[in-house]
């Protein structure tokens, strides 16, 4: 499959689930105490770090903006389904969201203080993923955080975490994979979080925090 036909399928699924997964995705933070936790973490992490804008990248229907935001943090979406960000736009007038690609991300280099994937490169081929990664360092201005969520397996799994049919397949990722395609891509780890599957999931799940080095201050 092409990357052009991939997307173009992911954005097809998504569309046609973007309501029904905006239902499924409420609440699901209040159960996930270290989800939280890393969110925390990373607006923490940005805050100090000198602010900045965070981009949501792949932010579906917008509940991991609004919470950034509701942590002190100015938080924007973007997804590739048009259907997934009208959702958005309709359940948090008060934010921007954008239809747009992770890769390339159509975001002026070094602009912002943070940049979340939240599960949002699950149908990202993991030969694919420097180039994603790329485009994060790219845009994180220095000292900036880079925060992903991902799906702790190895291959193709069968079905999507939330229940839904959605081609392509979720592809899982090892957790120290991820942190050295970040590193090749110039963010260095900083922190990272396996846990093992809540009550309505099958897969672990994997964070790593990341940062794009600051710039040396005079000797």
């Amino acid at each position: 499959m092409t990357e052009s036909s991939r997307l173009s399928a992911v954005r097809a699924s998504y569309d046609a689930v973007a309501v029904d997964h905006a239902r499924l995705l409420t609440g699901v933070l209040e159960a996930a105490p270290l989800d939280r936790a890393m969110l925390g973490a990373f607006a923490e992490c940005v805050r100090g770090g000198g602010g900045g804008a965070v981009a949501d990248l792949g932010c579906g229907p917008g509940g991991m903006t609004a919470y950034l935001n509701g942590l002190g943090v100015r938080a924007f979406g973007v997804d590739l389904s048009p259907a997934m960000v009208a959702v958005a736009r309709r359940s948090y007038p008060g934010l921007r969201f954008e239809v747009g690609r992770m890769a390339p991300l159509d975001i002026a280099d070094g602009v912002l203080g943070g940049v979340l994937a939240w599960h949002s490169t699950a149908h990202t081929p993991p030969g694919e993923l420097p180039a994603v990664f790329t485009e994060f360092a790219r845009v994180l201005a220095p000292g900036g955080y880079a925060l992903l969520a991902f799906e702790a397996g190895d291959g193709r799994l069968p079905d999507h975490p939330d229940g839904h049919r959605v081609d392509p397949a979720v592809h899982g990722t090892p957790p120290g994979l991820v942190a050295e395609r970040l590193a090749g891509a110039g963010l260095a780890e900083v922190a990272r979080l396996v846990r093992e599957p809540g009550p309505t999931e099958t897969i672990p799940h994997g964070f790593v925090l990341a940062r794009k080095p600051p710039i040396a201050g005079p000797a």
